[in-house]
C-alpha cells in the first residue's frame, strides 16, 4: 500500500482490499502502467473510460494494486442504499446526484477534495458509455472545470473487457453473467496513462477552454485504451448484445457515420485516419 492509501479512511483502506478478494473469482486482472511518482500525494484526477456495471469494482482493485486511494465520483443511488451507502459515506467518496438540481453541487465538492491534496477519481463520460464500438463517447466538461479550479493534473486511465464479466443491463440477469464469469475468469485489463494530459497550452474563454480540455481529456483515454484493445481496435471481439444499438453522444471522428436503425454488426470499421487507427494498435504491457 502506497503512503496515499494509508491516510486514507479505514472503511476505503477495507473496500479497496475487499475488492481484491470480490474480482478474484470473476476474472484475471491485469493492470499496466502507474501512477508517477511526481503526480502522487497531490491533487490528481484520474479520469477512466466507462463500459460496464463492473467498472468500479474492477478499478477498486487496480488502484489498491498500485497503491493509491482515490475518492471516487459516484452516482447518488449508491448513497441512498442502506448499507452501500453508509459505505460510500465513510470512505469518503463523493455523491453525484445526476439529472436533479443538486448534481451541481459535486463539483465543489470534489474541488474541495482536490485542494486538500487528494486524488479524485471520474469518469467524464457521466454514464456507462454508449459508443457502439465501445470507445469512450463525448466527455462533459465536468473534469476540466474541476482540473482548472483546482490547479489539478489530469492522468487518463483506460479499463477493458469488463463488460464480459457485466453486461450493459446489469443487474437484470446478474446471476446468470456471474455463473458465466465463474467459469470462464475473463482477463480484464486496467492501464494507467504515461503521462497527464497537457491542458497548458489551452486558451480562450472559461466555456471554451472547458470543451477543448475535455477532448484533449478524452483523447488521452483513447490512447490508453489503444494499448488494450489489440485486435479490437474496429469491434470488440465479444460484443455486449444488451447495449442500446447507438445512443452514444458522438464525438466528431473521421468518416463516422450511422444510420438511425443500423446495428452493431453492420458497423462500418474505423478509418485508417482516426486518431487511434488500427496502426497505433500496441499489446496489453
Amino acid at each position: 500500500m502506497g503512503r496515499s492509501s494509508l491516510r486514507a479512511p479505514l472503511m476505503w483502506r477495507f473496500m479497496l482490499w475487499l475488492s481484491r478478494i470480490l474480482v478474484f473469482p470473476l476474472c484475471r486482472l491485469r493492470v499496466s502502467g502507474r501512477v508517477p511518482d511526481e503526480l502522487r500525494g497531490r491533487a490528481l484526477i484520474l479520469a477512466a473510460n466507462h463500459v460496464s456495471p463492473f467498472d468500479p469494482i474492477v478499478m477498486t482493485a487496480a488502484c489498491h494494486k498500485v497503491g493509491i486511494a482515490p475518492r471516487f465520483m459516484a452516482t447518488g443511488g449508491i448513497f441512498d442504499a442502506p448499507v452501500a451507502g453508509r459505505a460510500m459515506r465513510a470512505a469518503g467518496h463523493i455523491r453525484v446526484d445526476r439529472n436533479t438540481t443538486r448534481v451541481a453541487d459535486a463539483l465543489p465538492a470534489a474541488v474541495r477534495a482536490l485542494r486538500d491534496g487528494g486524488m479524485v477519481l471520474v469518469y467524464p463520460e457521466g454514464r456507462i458509455g454508449l459508443d457502439p464500438w465501445m470507445w469512450p463517447e463525448r466527455g462533459k466538461t465536468g473534469v476540466a472545470r474541476m482540473a482548472y479550479a483546482a490547479e489539478a493534473p489530469v492522468l487518463p486511465v483506460a479499463q477493458w473487457n469488463t463488460h464480459t464479466v457485466l453486461p450493459y443491463t446489469t443487474p437484470v440477469g446478474l446471476g446468470r453473467s456471474l455463473l458465466r464469469a465463474l467459469r470462464r475468469r475473463p482477463v480484464v485489463y486496467v492501464r494507467f496513462g504515461d503521462a497527464a494530459v497537457d491542458l497548458s497550452q489551452v486558451t480562450g474563454t472559461p466555456g471554451a477552454r472547458a470543451m477543448k480540455a475535455t477532448r484533449l481529456i478524452m483523447e488521452g483515454i483513447d490512447e490508453t485504451l489503444a494499448h488494450l484493445r489489440a485486435g479490437e481496435m474496429q469491434m470488440p471481439r465479444e460484443v455486449d448484445r444488451t447495449r442500446a444499438v447507438d445512443n452514444s453522444r458522438v464525438r466528431p471522428r473521421p468518416g463516422r457515420s450511422l444510420l438511425p436503425n443500423q446495428r452493431a454488426e453492420t458497423l462500418p470499421v474505423r478509418p485508417a485516419d482516426h486518431p487511434i487507427s488500427p496502426a497505433t494498435e500496441a499489446g496489453p504491457a
